[in-house]
């Protein structure tokens, strides 16, 4: 059944707002992170995250909400550059952060002292407290703890060589270089002295697994872990250490209770696909989690599987359900799970009775980033929408009414247009309905033309989300320069079924090239406020693959923006770090006469000698996804044949633009880019 989700909002109407939402500005907005209820589920805790762009420096503190009256209480300093991470709460009065590598306890209460509860000898990361414990994972060296692991890296320091052997795959991965450092999930004591707290010596929870030998480049990794409430039984995932891992999606489960009593027990070995977002129930009794049953396809279906711990049996649930889930919560009673998932363009909660497996929407729009239970009814969101910024929402199960928290941007955006999505539908390459939006910019007179931004998305086994906020491909950020901006969630996108997500596969420069075009003819056929002679089509990864491909196959678009796109599909094969991507979606190797025709097919520098529009190229000096030559061929082609081009090379980024000065510098080089070639003014000093 369908629940009316009503928003209790004071947003006011876009209409009314006339001035552009600027770089600037954009960047001044400041995140709301992931909440965390109090054991008496009275308030919930989360960190605001801000860039301040004159310092280009990150900040983070931690707030606390009462959910009743919605007061809010700052419970760490708010210093530009200082860095405050809330990690759980200790008890109904306590919680628990991280600053600078350490780990303390404060009231939670304004102007409290704080108290160091664990200074760790080597870094660690994801944390997670329960009542007499504490788990955390780190990069460790081989049947090495913390104090180890420090130890064993200060003396790497007097080597007199920085070379590095390898003899398997992945020598390399995303954007670092492998070394003998692997992730693991430790747990150590949490002891309480009146309103002190301090951390016993750490264990592996992961001891009990039997040692890969001979490469010490290859070792057990864990990906994600969770703890049930009762601190009893831990469940990670981990990636098996084999030959040549670069080819392989064997993603694993496995149960081991806290105590080391018993070897960690493997879940899921019927399945060589991705396992992964483990969930136990309120009491401890069952382990939910998602699973790829596909071997080699890391963007197959997720479906829900359910250990009951107590007999070992195990179940799948909703397979009949046509839409792929990231994330699970439990609900209070164990009769329901809470998932978010991907849905024509929104990411959405469903509910999914745990006998029956059948589902429910509990929203209906906008994209849930995270949720948490509050008591039997309630659930706490963290929410966003193509016109509204991530803030905390409190949704009520029966009613479906959805009241927001916090307004954290409402004086930062004061006067300021931001557009709502305007959704489409057309026919699309395969004779089905495909979908789109555009958002339309401010002062917007339907009698006046507009250039076009058309913004294609990476993947391609991802969609298009209607979110606001630290994104560079925000739709909001070319409509605030005077942009009409469109996208499309073409063949391959999630979120529209499997059938659709998978039909990509041998089909990379067919259906969703041919989407894009038809979407095109549909925007230019029923807008006749988008001038089809300023039209710029820009995308990053694969959406950096389809503008190269668009250069080969069309002169329709006046200018092109690719960010770290592929340019051949054979070099990105033996260059990339993960095989199983393009071997499942190419049909197998370059090297294999069978498969080699759909690389070939599919490869735009097949296509040189065509290209003929002028593009922007954005590339990252660490980028081991698509290594830099794949910018740097297509820019050295366009400029070989006297075509404008432009590269911009960003040394300290990977595969993504992460830092906040990198991404403002990637938007400033591109509204120049775009503007030059457009003719087009943007509204705003975007060098400002």
């Amino acid at each position: 059944m369908l629940a009316a989700v009503h928003l209790v909002l004071c947003d006011p109407s876009p209409d009314k707002n006339t001035k552009p939402l600027d770089i600037r500005t954009y960047y001044s907005l400041h995140y709301v992170g992931e909440p965390l209820v109090s054991p008496d589920q009275t308030r919930a805790m989360y960190t605001e995250y801000y860039y301040d762009q004159d310092q280009n420096t990150d900040t983070a503190l931690i707030n606390v909400i009462d959910l009743s009256s919605g007061s809010i209480k700052k419970l760490t300093p708010n210093v530009i550059g200082q860095s405050y991470q809330a990690i759980d709460w200790l008890d109904d009065n306590f919680i628990a952060y991280a600053h600078n590598g350490s780990i303390y306890s404060i009231p939670a209460q304004e102007d409290a002292n704080a108290s160091l509860v664990f200074d760790p000898p080597w870094p660690i990361g994801t944390t997670k407290l329960r009542d007499k414990s504490i788990t955390f994972g780190a990069n460790v060296y081989k049947d090495c703890n913390l104090q180890q692991t420090a130890d064993r890296r200060l003396a790497e320091g007097n080597r007199t060589t920085l070379a590095m052997v390898y003899d398997n795959l992945w020598a390399r991965h995303w954007d670092t270089w492998m070394t003998e450092r692997k992730p693991q999930v430790f747990v150590a004591s949490l002891v309480r002295d009146d309103d002190k707290w301090s951390v016993g010596t750490e264990r592996s929870l992961m001891g009990g697994l039997k040692p890969f030998e001979g490469d010490p480049m290859i070792g057990w990794s864990a990906d994600d872990y969770s703890v049930d409430k009762q601190g009893k039984n831990a469940a990670f995932v981990v990636r098996a250490p084999a030959e040549d891992m670069a080819a392989k999606t064997d993603v694993d489960i496995y149960l081991v209770p806290t105590d080391n009593t018993t070897r960690p027990k493997l879940l899921t070995a019927a399945y060589e696909g991705v396992a992964s977002s483990p969930a136990f129930s309120a009491d401890g009794k069952y382990l939910a989690w998602l699973q790829m049953e596909t071997p080699g396809y890391e963007s197959d279906i997720n479906r829900i599987y359910i250990y009951d711990i107590d007999n070992g049996s195990v179940r799948s649930v909703a397979r009949h359900w046509d839409r792929s889930p990231d994330s699970l919560v439990w609900s209070a009673d164990g009769k329901s799970i809470y998932a978010l998932a991907p849905d024509h363009g929104n990411t959405l909660l469903f509910a999914i009775d745990v006998q029956s497996g059948d589902t429910s929407r509990l929203t209906n729009s906008g994209s849930v980033l995270a949720m948490v239970l509050v008591g039997q009814d309630q659930i706490l969101l963290q929410y966003t929408d193509q016109d509204k910024p991530t803030d905390l929402y409190l949704l009520d199960i029966g009613s479906g009414n959805m009241h927001q928290l916090t307004h954290v941007n409402k004086d930062r955006l004061k006067d300021t247009y931001v557009g709502r999505a305007e959704d489409f539908w057309f026919t699309g390459a395969r004779g089905d309905r495909v979908h789109g939006w555009l958002v339309k910019p401010p002062s917007f007179d339907p009698e006046k033309t507009y250039p076009l931004v058309y913004l294609i998305h990476g993947g391609p086994q991802e969609c298009f989300l209607k979110t606001l906020g630290y994104s560079m491909a925000d739709l909001n950020l070319y409509a605030g320069a005077g942009f009409v901006v469109a996208v499309v969630n073409f063949h391959g996108s999630t979120g529209y079924g499997r059938n659709f997500t998978d039909s990509v596969r041998l089909q990379w420069g067919g259906y969703p090239y041919n989407d894009l075009m038809l979407g095109l003819d549909h925007l230019l056929a029923t807008n006749r406020y988008v001038d089809s002679q300023k039209i710029v089509a820009m995308g990053s990864s694969y959406g950096g693959y389809l503008v190269n491909w668009i250069n080969g196959h069309t002169d329709r678009f006046c200018a092109l923006v690719a960010q770290d796109g592929e340019f051949s599909t054979t070099m990105g094969w033996y260059s990339t770090d993960e095989l199983w991507m393009p071997e499942h979606d190419m049909g197998g190797t370059p090297y294999d006469p069978k498969s080699r025709p759909i690389y070939d097919r599919f490869n735009p520098e097949m296509f040189a000698n065509e290209f003929s529009t002028p593009t922007l190229f954005f590339h990252g000096g660490n980028d081991f996804r698509l290594g830099i030559e794949h910018s740097l061929a297509p820019f050295t082609l366009l400029r070989r044949k006297k075509i404008a081009a432009r590269l911009v090379y960003f040394p300290d980024e990977g595969h993504l633009i992460t830092k906040k000065g990198n991404e403002i510098k990637f938007l400033v080089e591109t509204f120049r880019w775009i503007s030059e070639h457009t003719d087009t003014e943007i509204l705003y000093d975007y060098n400002a």
